[in-house]
């Protein structure tokens, strides 16, 4: 008979490790002015979609499931004026997925039932279902980045925001 808590374990930390390794294919080509610029008028820079995506899986996963004592701005994610080097980002993000499969790793069958609980995440009644969540929200992320970084590489270059 399958190992349906070991199935889910297994998958769910190949699915995050296949999420960050699509981020880094659309990330890692990018200059550090690309990464932070954002070529439209509205929605966010790579940047900041790579810092949502790390403050929400540390939040969800991390402080809440892993009890690693992550405190969350999410604001700042999408308003970060500093625009760190991204290769700090990047790694953020890395030790971030590195902790989300990890702890993903640690579940033990009862524990994919356990009550779970988050601000901004209702419907996410059992830890089951935030990594669920959260691994469909990354992978969102991951078509956002795919439209950014053809735009900003394309032959023609970016559009400007006025487009």
């Amino acid at each position: 008979m399958a190992d349906l808590p070991g199935t889910i374990s297994s998958d769910f930390a190949s699915y995050y490790e296949y999420i960050a390794e699509h981020v880094h294919k659309w990330a890692d080509p990018l200059t550090q002015e690309q990464f932070w610029h954002n070529p439209f008028s509205y929605g966010n820079s790579v940047g900041h979609i790579i810092l949502h995506m790390t403050g929400n899986l540390n939040y969800y996963i991390g402080a809440r499931v892993a009890e690693s004592g992550y405190i969350r701005n999410r604001d700042r994610e999408f308003t970060e004026t500093e625009r760190p080097d991204k290769a700090i980002v990047m790694s953020a993000f890395d030790k971030t997925i590195a902790l989300v499969v990890a702890t993903i790793q640690k579940q033990r069958p009862e524990d994919w039932l356990a009550a779970y609980s988050a601000e901004r995440e209702p419907e996410a009644e059992e830890r089951f279902m935030i990594f669920l969540r959260c691994a469909g929200h990354a992978y969102h992320h991951v078509g956002q980045l795919i439209f950014l970084s053809k735009e900003l590489t394309s032959a023609s270059g970016p559009r400007s925001a006025s487009a």
